[in-house]
């Protein structure tokens, strides 16, 4: 089989925070943005990689989903325990100094990991943890 990874979802409650995040300070493209308010659906991706995106999604919204999910969501999105992803980069120090000087969130500095990986980690306007982790 040739299966690939084409999009995955995380929630957003600001579109406007979010597309300033993923374009101006992670550096993705937005590959289309529908819907109204905060009832946005955004697709952004990095840069030359079209067939992987990351599609910004407003939480909670699928009808079903009881208020009591509803209600357990927005508490994990507050603490920042909903949703993640782990991107790479060939260089983990510039991402960092990027990210950072873009105001982002800063969860964890670049570090060596005891599991053979330097990473570090970051918040989007969210709450959803973003690690990046440098390619070897």
């Amino acid at each position: 089989m040739d299966i690939t990874i084409h999009a995955s979802f995380l929630p957003h409650e600001d579109p406007d925070a979010s597309v300033a995040f993923y374009r101006d300070i992670l550096g993705f493209e937005v590959r289309s943005d529908v819907g109204s308010g905060t009832m946005r659906w955004i697709t952004v991706g990095p840069v030359g990689q079209p067939g992987t995106s990351i599609v910004l999604e407003p939480p909670a919204v699928d009808p079903g989903v009881t208020d009591d999910e509803r209600r357990t969501v927005a508490a994990m999105m507050a603490n920042g325990t909903y949703a993640r992803v782990l991107l790479a980069t060939a260089d983990l120090d510039a991402a960092f100094e990027r990210m950072e000087a873009g105001g982002a969130e800063v969860v964890q500095e670049p570090i060596e990991q005891p599991y053979g990986v330097r990473d570090c980690a970051f918040r989007d306007p969210a709450g959803n943890l973003i690690r990046i982790s440098e390619r070897r």
